[in-house]
């Protein structure tokens, strides 16, 4: 099992994790129950992944044949930008734990800052990026008028209510963190953001760890988990597993790889991450990297230095939004 760190309203959360993000419906389940019996204890997941109903059903197979409780896993969430509205907020979060088969999320985040028009579920669910048919006919998104306090505050009654036990924000900055802090009345335990080699964001982590807000890692192996999207940006760019640097600190600890060395530099800087694998011996080496071997702090400067703000998940790039998230 991983090493767990202590969230600043006192739940422990495992510092790897399984990422549920492009899991095929078709194996979700038998992978989430896999990688229960190899350790995993944290799962990662997304209203806008599509595959909820099989998350929670591997759980609950793991949990019905007594291999954990309930309380052993830490299960994670998103609320999808169509659902920031205080009307829609316990809303999509009880779809959530109905698709799941749960009471309640460990950890529920605010997926990006952006409000869209609110969908039903029986028009389309989920509705990653559809505002409308009309919208869709013209690739367009129409946004909601509602304010992230809002959207937080009604957060904040599902936490009361025991539908949730804490509040993340994914895809934030440091100035809307700052700004939410000052409004909020229970603190977010948790931001999740893109966060590898190319993009070490060490600012904003850095505001993170003074307000006591642990950074969790999306796409740590950088262009990788982007190639596939066939996002030009990320074909265009070096991969990570062949960068040079990378080679030489894996060389530099025998039995290491080097995607092991870009999930140990993370965890090492205290950053957990939620890799995602369908290979029994990758899931074992990500699960297993503060085990294994531990950076000089040489090498995580060598890697740090990779930094080039490189940003493959943009929002100003969907549709015709230009959405200014990271503007």
């Amino acid at each position: 099992m991983s090493s767990l760190v202590t969230l600043n309203n006192g739940l422990k959360m495992p510092l790897v994790g399984l990422g549920c993000w492009k899991i095929d419906k078709k194996v979700c389940a038998n992978q989430i129950y896999e990688a229960i019996k190899l350790g995993y204890r944290l799962f990662d997941g997304a209203c806008d992944y599509g595959n909820e109903k099989e998350v929670g059903e591997g759980i609950r197979k793991a949990i019905s044949e007594g291999l954990v409780t309930r309380k052993d896993i830490f299960v994670v969430s998103k609320l999808w930008n169509n659902f920031h509205h205080p009307d829609h907020v316990e809303l999509a979060l009880k779809k959530t734990l109905n698709d799941m088969g749960l009471d309640y999320l460990d950890l529920y985040y605010i997926h990006f800052p952006i409000a869209f028009k609110y969908v039903p579920f029986e028009e389309k669910y989920p509705p990653g990026f559809y505002t409308g048919a009309d919208d869709e006919k013209k690739g367009h998104i129409t946004e909601a008028h509602v304010p992230i306090i809002d959207t937080y505050r009604a957060l904040e009654k599902c936490v009361d209510e025991g539908l949730i036990k804490s509040i993340g924000v994914s895809n934030f900055q440091g100035s809307l963190i700052q700004d939410l802090l000052r409004g909020c009345r229970i603190k977010p335990v948790a931001l999740q953001i893109e966060h590898h080699p190319y993009l070490t964001q060490e600012h904003l982590v850095e505001f993170c760890k003074l307000h006591d807000i642990q950074v969790v890692a999306y796409s740590s192996f950088g262009p990788q988990s982007f190639i596939e999207m066939d996002l030009q940006l990320a074909r265009t760019t070096p991969t990570l597993f062949e960068n040079d640097v990378i080679k030489k600190v894996s060389q530099n600890h025998p039995g290491s790889t080097t995607s092991q060395v870009l999930l140990r530099w993370a965890t090492q800087r205290g950053i957990a991450v939620i890799p995602k694998s369908s290979k029994k011996e990758r899931l074992l080496g990500n699960l297993e990297i503060e085990k294994k071997f531990t950076l000089t702090e040489q090498e995580l400067k060598d890697i740090s230095a990779l930094n080039a703000n490189i940003r493959f998940n943009d929002p100003w790039t969907w549709l015709d939004g230009k959405f200014p998230t990271f503007a």
